[in-house]
């Protein structure tokens, strides 16, 4: 009961706190000046979402064929030190891989997608890798006891039993991705980085807020789209969700 009745009052005083909130954004003139803004945040997401899009799903594309490639017993030796080299898109801050696009593919929405692609490739091959080796062995010999190919195994039993933690990867990487996208503005690519930076350099609050929250927004509402796609899609036996 103790616990029951705090939450209650916590709920009435964010309640409160939402409609002071309102009050002073009405009088205030503020939510005015983010309407002002409003065209200029729909181009711009459009942009941010494109992007997002593009460079995702060139990721998704390459690095779960290459998690699976890089989980075969016979590139087990090799699998480790590929996967540093693909940590480098990480382990390099963001800008400057945009910047070094930026040297070789000059300035636009091109070397921006392929600066993003490399950036959101580790955590997919990474999850694919690591999913599919955490696969319990005991099923994959009853597996190739009952005669099943390695082509078989890998399709009915590896895959289905490692999308969860590939759609985690995904959902890391595409929450990562959605929040670096503004840093694309910095070289010629559009999107809500334009309000953001702009923003900032011209000390307006209201302009930066404009591109920040609906920024944020997206990258919940990918993150629980991912989500709920991997609900309906991992198995209900692997899927921790429906358990």
């Amino acid at each position: 009961m103790p616990i029951q009745s705090l939450n209650g009052a916590l709920r009435a005083l964010l309640l409160v706190a939402i409609f002071f909130a309102g009050v002073w954004s009405q009088s205030s003139g503020v939510i005015e000046d983010f309407l002002w803004y409003l065209p200029d945040v729909q181009y711009l997401a459009i942009q941010h979402l494109w992007l997002t899009a593009i460079s995702g799903s060139l990721a998704i594309l390459v690095a779960i064929p290459l998690g699976i490639v890089l989980s075969r017993p016979s590139m087990a030796r090799w699998a480790e030190s590929l996967m540093q080299v693909l940590n480098v898109g990480t382990t390099i801050p963001t800008l400057a891989v945009l910047a070094l696009s930026m040297s070789f593919l000059g300035i636009g929405a091109v070397p921006a997608v392929f600066g993003l692609f490399v950036a959101t490739l580790l955590p997919i091959t990474r999850n694919t890798y690591a999913g599919l080796k955490g696969v319990d062995p005991a099923l994959m010999e009853a597996a190739a006891g009952i005669g099943m190919s390695s082509t078989q195994r890998l399709m009915r039993v590896e895959l289905p039993n490692a999308l969860y933690v590939i759609f985690a990867g995904m959902r890391t990487a595409l929450t990562i991705n959605v929040g670096t996208v503004p840093l694309a503005f910095l070289i010629g690519a559009g999107g809500l980085g334009e309000l953001i930076f702009t923003g900032i350099d011209l000390y307006d609050p209201v302009m930066m807020l404009s591109g920040a929250i609906p920024t944020a927004l997206l990258a919940i509402v990918v993150d629980a789209l991912i989500a709920t796609v991997a609900f309906l899609v991992v198995p209900r036996g692997v899927n921790p969700s429906r358990a």
